[in-house]
């Protein structure tokens, strides 16, 4: 769905952003009384942060050439 071994992915701040965003709407979704809502972005937020802080390897976010030759 989402490429999480992008590059821009490296740096803490925005991997620790966009893992906060999604935990935070689903907080805000709780909150609201969405509760299927609030499963689907806690699931993406938890996805992202077994990503980005579980299983983080910074040789994975090293921009690789598509070309061969």
């Amino acid at each position: 769905m989402f490429d999480l071994r992008h590059p821009a992915f490296r740096p803490l701040w925005s991997r620790a952003l966009v893992t906060g965003v999604a935990l935070g709407w689903a907080l805000v979704e709780l909150s609201a009384g969405h509760k299927g809502w609030a499963a689907v972005f806690g699931a993406a937020g938890g996805w992202c942060f077994y990503q980005f802080f579980v299983v983080f390897d910074p040789a994975d976010y090293i921009r690789k050439d598509d070309d061969d030759g």
